[in-house]
């Protein structure tokens, strides 16, 4: 950047739709006393639906005020496709040692002896900065900072097999909320954004990340031995019956991540990780209903379905179910 690079002042509330960069392919964005530095915001990142780099960061940016609680004090996984959604992309864990020094870190000791140092988007520079590296969608931890072995939430990603119809995705969703509400817990689905739904649990938080994956574990292939048709746990890709859905109990393992709520995914709509109401998955609401241009006016509209799972009220204790 230099002197007379172009200081924009972030909008607030953010507009729906006027674009906040226009034509400036450089640009640094002002938020508050920081300054984010933001480069080929024209390049291409859709070239299908005119989305441009600098058009994501305008849509995470409007997007803000629903998602930045969700990430919080989190540690970030960084999928970085430079190139667009179509382009080559790569894993980041590590915050880039040329970063601004605002950036918060979580530093992470793994098995392995490595010890990471995650970034975390604690607000809106942090995010425009690491939408500007080139992230399409954003992949956070499950557990907090302060202890990365204690999630306030498990999920179940219900993923189709070759062969599964849309229909039959639907069907394991319902399947899941049924025996969950059975079980007196809780539950709140949104769309994967790419092929099929996510099913999110609130926790208290103290289970530790391996009681986590037991529970999950053990529920899915109850569910996969009860409904043998639409269901199936197996791991093994090879040996996972065509046309079923896989209730993915494994992304609970420690240090996995997913897709965060209101992850724009790199697919050829555009499509975004839509929190949903029961009634709406019920009324046979898809992927594609939901995508960049139209997700912040759902949500200005509706609100974040997600917020139960920001705040104490209706946690389960896992260990009564374990």
């Amino acid at each position: 950047m230099t002197d007379d690079t172009t200081v924009i002042e972030l909008p607030d509330p953010v507009p729906l739709d006027d674009s906040i960069f226009g034509d400036i392919d450089e640009a640094e964005l002002a938020v508050a006393d920081r300054r984010v530095p933001l480069t080929n915001l024209q390049k291409s990142f859709w070239p299908g639906l005119g989305i441009t780099k600098g058009g994501l960061i305008e849509y995470y940016l409007r997007m803000g005020d629903a998602l930045l609680p969700h990430l919080h004090d989190r540690a970030m996984v960084m999928k970085r496709y430079p190139n667009g959604w179509q382009g080559d992309h790569f894993f980041m864990k590590r915050a880039p040692a040329h970063r601004p020094d605002w950036i918060e870190t979580c530093r992470i000791d793994h098995r392995s002896g490595n010890v990471i140092d995650f970034p975390m988007i604690q607000d809106s520079a942090a995010l425009a900065w690491v939408i500007n590296l080139g992230c399409i969608d954003l992949n956070q931890w499950y557990a907090r900072c302060d202890n990365v072995n204690t999630p306030d939430y498990l999920h179940f990603d219900l993923d189709p097999v070759p062969g599964a119809k849309w229909e039959t995705v639907f069907e394991a969703a319902l399947i899941v909320r049924g025996a969950l509400d059975a079980l007196g817990i809780p539950s709140y689905p949104k769309t994967t954004g790419s092929r099929g739904f996510h099913v999110y649990v609130p926790i208290v938080r103290g289970t530790v990340q391996k009681q986590v994956w037991t529970f999950a574990k053990a529920f899915a292939r109850e569910q996969a031995k009860k409904h043998p048709d639409v269901l199936t746990a197996e791991y093994r890709v090879k040996h996972r019956p065509e046309g079923r859905v896989l209730v993915d109990y494994n992304q609970n393992a420690w240090g996995s991540t997913l897709a965060s709520v209101y992850s724009v995914r790199p697919r050829p709509h555009a499509t975004v990780s839509m929190p949903l109401t029961w009634d709406e998955v019920e009324a046979g609401a898809t992927i594609d209903d939901f995508t960049l241009f139209n997700a912040p006016a759902r949500v200005r509209e509706v609100g974040d379905l997600f917020g139960p799972l920001l705040v104490d009220d209706g946690r389960i204790q896992l260990e009564d179910h374990l």
